[in-house]
């Protein structure tokens, strides 16, 4: 019996060398922690339990049946975070260099297939350098299997992908599915074709990191949603993300004892806000005031700045949080927005957080760029996105509210179940110059001195229309409110919806226009 102990113990060191000491000192030169390390740090103390720790690849050719490593550079296992179960895989850098064959993949899918079953999220610590060339088409079969599984998962349990070292080709395929992006600055990049083939194709010189880097999926292309300084740091991203989250649709998001007053009124609130309609100012200011001691988690910071998105705890029950961004082209709608606003709130949708939306919006950027780059269908996202929301959905409308985007931004006609508005609001198809200079035209052009004339009718326009009192007597505002009673009056409404049932039409699933 010691005997089989001893060689029980023996597979397990083994397994847990990985590519050798050789190449994990080199991985920590790097500025890298090791797939073990890492997932040491994510998972709760003695609660990891790893599952094929001995499998090894198949192949044959090009000398592979001499080169084999338990594990197949993969680690797969479930475990606790923070008490709640969680499944994990990290691929193992120092093995083949994190590189996918058919064994590797398969490791992956059973772990996705059993976290489907149990409900449970999958958290996946990328750090591969793609394809296994050596096992061909069995090893782009493999990811093909993984991506199916991403799909399948998707709106059924939590999905969030770090990446934490290469991710090329069609590795970046299965995080681009998932609910959530973080990268590591530096050490991680993801792109489709890497510097050399670009150069060959289209003499264009860039290298990894302006190609693909953190610092460029997070600000330019949108595709990832947090950048974090290194591995530790990118642990507590996902943890504290983990936190808002619930572990499947079925369920709730975690709830946690509030010690902030419900009651609690910001009178800085009313500063904050400005009369003046074209001064900008920060809406997180506005958030933060009102949710719970004021923490907002934000997503996507760097990306589509002029909307603002996230997570935060109103009462210590979780809500996602949507705002316009004054400070940033005037908060203006633009694709990019759009497409970011529309993501987050489907999201929400999927895994019943409640959504509040802050609203001032001057309308959608114009411009050709926006139009030839498909302003109208991009937008049409966020539209299709708040219509589809069943969760319990309050609007605020703190300053403007014009055009089409006060129909976008969850207004009472797609099912805004409570909209309140500020004094300060401003609801009407466009800005009162703006619309004096189109309606009243010809009393301008008429006067003895037009541009008094045209003062005298925007000052009389604003007077009657730039205000929330129209929309309130049309019941398209339920109530306009004092600034520094948001806090209560949001956290009145979100108890009272706490029951709401809502339901879409049968079928299959939209068309939403992508």
């Amino acid at each position: 019996m010691q005997d089989k102990i001893d060689l029980l113990e023996s597979k397990n060191k083994e397994a847990e060398l990985g590519g050798g000491e050789k190449r994990i000192e080199k991985l920590h030169e790097s500025g890298k922690l090791t797939a073990r390390e890492r997932i040491g740090l994510l998972i709760d103390k003695n609660t990891f339990i790893e599952l094929d720790k001995f499998a090894v690849h198949k192949c044959t050719d090009f000398g592979m049946e001499k080169k084999k490593f338990l594990g197949d550079g993969v680690i797969t296992g479930h475990g606790k975070i923070d008490g709640r179960q969680v499944f994990v895989f990290a691929q193992d850098f120092t093995v083949f260099g994190g590189s996918l064959g058919l064994v590797h993949a398969k490791k992956i899918t059973k772990l996705m297939d059993m976290a489907l079953q149990v409900g449970a999220p999958v958290v996946g610590l990328n750090d591969s350098g793609g394809a296994r060339i050596q096992e061909g088409v069995e090893s782009l079969g493999g990811y093909a299997d993984i991506f199916l599984r991403n799909v399948l998962s998707s709106g059924v349990i939590p999905q969030i992908s770090a990446v934490m070292g290469p991710c090329a080709g069609g590795a970046v395929y299965s995080p681009a599915i998932t609910d959530f992006i973080i990268m590591v600055k530096n050490t991680s990049y993801m792109f489709i074709t890497g510097p050399e083939v670009i150069k060959t194709v289209t003499h264009e010189e860039v290298d990894r990191e302006e190609l693909g880097g953190a610092d460029v999926h997070n600000s330019k292309s949108g595709v990832a949603h947090f950048s974090v300084e290194d591995d530790k740091d990118c642990i507590l991203y996902i943890k504290e993300l983990l936190s808002f989250l619930p572990s499947n649709n079925m369920e709730d998001p975690p709830s946690i004892p509030c010690d902030d007053p419900v009651d609690r009124k910001e009178l800085s609130l009313r500063d904050i806000v400005p009369d003046n309609a074209n001064k900008p100012y920060d809406i997180k200011d506005v958030i933060t005031k009102v949710v719970d001691n004021e923490y907002f988690f934000e997503v996507h910071e760097h990306y589509a700045q002029n909307i603002v998105v996230g997570f935060a705890r109103m009462n210590g029950k979780v809500v996602g949080i949507v705002g316009n961004q004054p400070n940033v082209l005037a908060g203006c709608l633009d694709i990019d927005a759009s497409i970011k606003g529309a993501r987050f709130v489907r999201f929400c949708d999927c895994f019943n957080i409640p959504l509040l939306t802050f609203v001032d919006v001057p309308g959608f950027l114009p411009g050709t760029f926006q139009e030839w780059n498909g302003i109208i269908k991009h937008g049409a996202k966020l539209l299709y996105a708040y219509c589809e929301a069943t969760v319990p959905r309050i609007t605020v409308i703190t300053r403007k509210a014009y055009g089409g985007a006060y129909d976008v931004m969850s207004s009472k006609h797609i099912r805004g179940d409570f909209n309140f508005a500020y004094p300060t609001a401003e609801i009407a198809v466009m800005g009162s110059e703006g619309a004096v200079n189109i309606i009243l035209r010809a009393e301008i052009a008429g006067a003895d001195d037009p541009d008094a004339e045209r003062l005298r009718l925007t000052n009389e326009y604003k007077d009657n229309f730039a205000n929330p009192y129209k929309a309130a007597e049309l019941g398209y505002i339920d109530e306009v409110i004092l600034p520094e009673d948001t806090r209560s009056r949001v956290i009145g409404a979100f108890e009272l919806l706490e029951g709401k049932r809502q339901t879409n039409p049968p079928k299959k699933h939209g068309n939403i226009p992508l």
